[in-house]
């Protein structure tokens, strides 16, 4: 199988993809803040999809540095802090109580 392609809470969305691998603490730092705020997303761990760490390179210009988010739009992050991905979710410097600190 290559990575975990399951979709995460409302799979009828247009969904943002992180990309990751299982050993890295940043990415399990933001898919908890992903699951705690019940955001949409597909995982795709970049140790078992070859076709996947391409274009995560492509976004980053030949670098693979993980987590990357990619969303529906286009847009993305890499190697975001808390603040950086809340920012990027509409939610700014506030700390809905569905976000996680």
């Amino acid at each position: 199988m290559n990575g975990d392609h399951r979709p995460h809470h409302r799979a009828a969305e247009p969904e943002l993809v992180v990309y990751g691998t299982s050993w890295c603490p940043d990415v399990r730092r933001s898919r908890s803040l992903l699951d705690q705020a019940g955001i949409a997303y597909t995982y795709v761990d970049l140790d078992e999809d070859e076709t996947a760490t391409e274009l995560v390179r492509q976004l980053q210009r030949g670098r693979r540095r993980v987590p990357t988010l990619l969303w529906p739009d286009g847009s993305f992050l890499v190697e975001p802090t808390d603040d950086q991905l809340r920012a990027h979710l509409g939610t700014g410097d506030r700390k809905p109580a569905d976000l996680p600190d």
